[in-house]
């Protein structure tokens, strides 16, 4: 559903009025912006059971209010509603101020930063140990019938699994006549020319010969800190900084330095560039596009600001973007890759996010430590499985790729303000939440007395799972945080379980 379930009218309001009040409503949480295509007349007409003739109805009667405006083939479109700078407030201008009083909060400025910072870690070298409560919150996801907020994965229906498995099983059968073998490293062939034509019709010019294909973009990033550092070396994260980057340095016998990041902007610079003065650091671990958890893109400038520093220092970059084909904005957002000149940056990214979870084919864009890649590749793992990889391949050669992707951003974007929008109404005041542009993570600040560990014991015994922010730090610093999926589709059991989650937060407040 791409709007709440509506509330049953009483039994004379006619139903395209009741379907047109939810729709209005919706409207007015944001869960559909001014300029933004609703529904057409066939889908709505079967995600609420109803008549075609009834959504016809319900849509002329929010025309006649001014909510949407049909366009001549292209379909029904969200209306701009003119800014009043005189006169009495709206609704929505009253409802807005009334829950900001109710909050203690003034009205946010454009431009003033909306979601609550990083940590200002103190710059030392530490150990990392965090997999043992990563692996007991992911067993519990799995082992608990729950709502999956806590899950880091995106929800595997949104996929064209159906399709991929037909390749699958079409390559299968085609096995003993093609004498299939796996590929060795870099990978398959095909597979490696159409993620660079993906790259290509995308503005950024990758040659197909630095690929090498992993088993997701974990394996890339594995393999690309081994290429750079070694047991004992310390590397540079991001704080908050998603915990498959801490599992890799743990792995590997590393140590980790914990680096500010603003919630807009991406890891603090000048605090990098402080680092870098001080210490001897072998390498940094960044997500530029839809940081998990933050959800910030990282702008151009500040871009090709870390990449000529770490020009200056001879400094590895790895560069975690699997979220990069996962954007809320019109155009899709550079990479530091695209910004390398001297082959520092190990671009690493996967299908995981945005095909197929199942698979777990990613790659890796090495730069100057591509043969050193592969070898790893080679001496850790051999291969990487050869029917995934091709079934890919047929899928981005034959289907549409772009148009899933249309569906799956649209339907993310959504789910993020209606996350939001539920969140305000139902956590306790104090509450703070991140600003995602892409992806499909939300970071959430909770008052400072609420623990985020015992919100998630007293979560999951309601049957909810979170991610609590200790698992995105080696410090202690996230305590009160914590991390939600919005993937799902929204249901009334995800409407009560945020209302649940609200209210064991208030309870610790």
């Amino acid at each position: 559903m791409l709007w709440p379930p509506p509330v049953t009218a009483p039994p004379t309001v006619p139903r395209y009025e009741q379907l047109a009040d939810d729709m209005e409503a919706a409207v007015r949480r944001g869960v559909f912006a001014a300029g933004e295509r609703v529904p057409s007349v066939r889908r709505a007409s079967v995600q609420h059971g109803v008549s075609i003739k009834t959504v016809v109805h319900a849509y002329a009667l929010l025309e006649s209010r001014g909510v949407i405006e049909s366009r001549p083939q292209s379909g029904f479109f969200v209306k701009a509603r003119p800014v009043q700078r005189d006169g009495p407030d709206s609704r929505e201008d009253l409802v807005a101020r009334a829950a900001q009083a109710a909050r203690g909060t003034k009205p946010r400025r454009a431009g003033a930063a909306k979601v609550p910072m990083g940590s200002v870690p103190n710059a030392v070298p530490a150990p990392v140990d965090v997999s043992r409560l990563v692996l007991s919150t992911l067993r519990s996801i799995v082992a608990q019938d729950a709502v999956p907020l806590g899950s880091p994965y995106p929800d595997p229906a949104l996929f064209p699994w159906r399709r991929i498995n037909q390749y699958a099983n079409a390559i299968a059968r085609r096995h003993a006549s093609w004498n299939l073998i796996d590929d060795l490293p870099p990978g398959n062939p095909e597979l490696i020319r159409q993620i660079a034509r993906r790259y290509a019709e995308n503005g950024a010019d990758v040659d197909p010969e630095e690929i090498v294909i992993t088993v997701g973009a974990t394996e890339a990033i594995n393999l690309s800190l081994q290429a750079v550092a070694k047991p004992g070396d310390t590397v540079a994260v991001e704080s908050p900084t998603y915990y498959a980057m801490l599992h890799a340095i743990e792995r590997l016998g590393m140590r980790a330095i914990e680096v500010s990041t603003h919630p807009d902007t991406g890891i603090d610079l000048d605090a990098l560039e402080r680092v870098l003065a001080r210490k001897k650091v072998a390498a940094c671990m960044v997500m530029p596009n839809f940081q998990n958890p933050l959800g910030f893109r990282m702008p151009e400038a500040h871009m090709k600001r870390l990449v000529a520093l770490a020009e200056a220092h001879d400094l590895p970059v790895i560069e975690n973007d699997v979220y990069q084909e996962l954007y809320f904005g019109p155009t899709r957002p550079s990479s530091l890759k695209q910004f390398d000149t001297r082959g520092l940056v190990l671009h690493c990214a996967s299908f995981s996010k945005s095909l197929s979870a199942s698979y777990r084919i990613g790659w890796a864009l090495p730069g100057r430590y591509r043969a050193q890649v592969e070898k790893l590749k080679f001496l850790n793992t051999l291969t990487t499985p050869s029917v995934p990889q091709v079934a890919l391949a047929d899928y981005l050669r034959h289907d549409g790729y772009d148009r899933h992707l249309r569906r799956l951003r649209r339907f993310y974007r959504q789910q993020a303000r209606l996350m939001r929008a539920m969140i305000e109404r139902f956590f306790p005041a104090g509450t703070r939440t991140s600003d995602p542009q892409g992806g499909y993570v939300l970071w959430v600040e909770l008052p400072p007395r609420v623990d985020s560990m015992r919100l998630y014991r007293a979560a999951l015994a309601q049957g909810i799972t979170i991610g609590p922010g200790y698992m995105f730090s080696m410090r202690n610093d996230f305590h009160h945080y914590i991390r939600l999926n919005y993937s799902y589709p929204w249901t009334e059991q995800t409407e009560a379980a945020l209302k649940t989650l609200g209210e064991l937060a208030a309870k610790m407040a």
